[in-house]
């Protein structure tokens, strides 16, 4: 088992944000988070990444409570890409991605041959040179995602890999959110435990191992796409009439409004 968040309840001020959720991410699957706006996605996310103090219930990473981690063994095990990140000081793309081995202890040939193989993953070789914030929003995103790829790209003795991506394709057009899917595969396939926040439901479908619902905090369904996307779901959690047909390209669930 990699990431275990089980019964965890947490508050933002004096509201509830997040209640007895319950969600297990295997080593090797995709675990999608869908839900409407201030459904408590993020805050689940930060309540990972120890953002969002939980009153009860308890989250581990490989069986170990995830606060009692030292920060670096930590950092070489988990990498998280939140749905902003801001960075305002003008580093080269090559620069940036690197940053993703600094928990590691490997070599500078080896960090450098990682982050190249990173740029490969999401088409930015090209960029290696050029300034990170002369870039454009999607290119951006796609070397954030290189930075956090490099960061868990080899296994390590502490334990499983998981990698955390809140909204990861909103700023990618079509080509690059498939792109995106083939980095879940890459990673899945070496054993990496991923969990994803995504809004667009047919791509939920397409790369979900499970599927866990929010709504207001909650749990309204958590499972496989096939069980889990139906028309009862949507209308009763987004409050659209929509039809649920089989794919015809991979036979996943689509919906159609």
């Amino acid at each position: 088992m990699t990431l275990k968040i089980h019964n965890v309840t947490a508050k933002i001020s004096s509201a509830i944000s997040l209640v007895d959720i319950e969600v297990e991410v295997e080593a090797g699957s995709v675990t999608v988070v869908i839900g409407p706006n201030g459904a408590g996605k993020t805050s689940l996310l930060r309540a990972i990444c120890s953002d969002l103090p939980f009153s009860e219930g308890v989250i581990t990473l490989n069986d170990k409570v995830i606060s009692q981690w030292d920060a670096q063994s930590k950092a070489t095990l988990l990498a998280i890409l939140p749905q902003r990140s801001s960075l305002e000081f003008p580093f080269t793309v090559e620069e940036v991605v690197t940053m993703g081995r600094i928990p590691h202890s490997t070599s500078n040939s080896q960090n450098r041959d990682i982050v190249n193989k990173a740029l490969a993953l999401v088409d930015c070789n090209h960029l290696i040179a050029r300034s990170f914030i002369n870039l454009s929003g999607g290119e951006k995103q796609r070397v954030q995602l290189a930075r956090v790829a490099a960061q868990v790209w080899d296994a390590v003795d502490a334990g499983d890999r998981c990698l955390i991506l809140d909204e990861p394709t909103a700023s990618l057009d079509l080509a690059h959110q498939e792109m995106v899917v083939r980095m879940f595969e890459f990673f899945a396939a070496q054993g990496v435990a991923i969990l994803v926040v995504l809004h667009d439901l047919n791509l939920a479908a397409k790369c979900a191992s499970q599927i866990l619902v929010l709504k207001d905090g909650r749990s309204a369904a958590l499972g496989k796409p096939e069980t889990v996307l139906t028309e009862e779901m949507l209308k009763d959690v987004f409050s659209i009439s929509a039809k649920v047909i089989s794919n015809p390209v991979n036979g996943k669930p689509m919906v159609v409004t």
